[in-house]
């Protein structure tokens, strides 16, 4: 269970860091909103994994899941240029991903 939550908690990372971007320094109401409720979301949920999973590699999976969500997120919509280099290392952070869960 500890696992299925950190990984939806990685998801809410990518919404929270999203959002903030879109707040533009929270002059701007919705956005903002999305990023509090996505932020405590996530939040909450790595430190109910962190109950059951080590710190560092709840932490890692945790950041892993979130900051390759938000690039490939913003690469489909446009805002991140796409090269072959960056979708490589974007495996290479879901590889360790997938290798930190697999060792565990």
């Amino acid at each position: 269970m500890a696992w299925i939550v950190l990984v939806l908690s990685g998801v809410f990372e990518a919404v929270w860091a999203t959002a903030l971007g879109r707040s533009e320094g929270f002059t701007r109401l919705a956005p903002s909103l999305v990023f509090a409720v996505a932020l405590v979301v996530s939040m909450g949920g790595l430190a109910y994994a962190m109950r059951d999973l080590p710190a560092g590699t709840a932490y890692a999976v945790w950041v892993g899941i979130g900051a390759s969500l938000t690039v490939i997120y913003a690469m489909l919509t446009g805002t991140e240029p796409v090269s072959v280099l960056k979708v490589a290392f974007l495996l290479m952070i879901i590889g360790g991903v997938v290798g930190l869960k697999a060792v565990s």
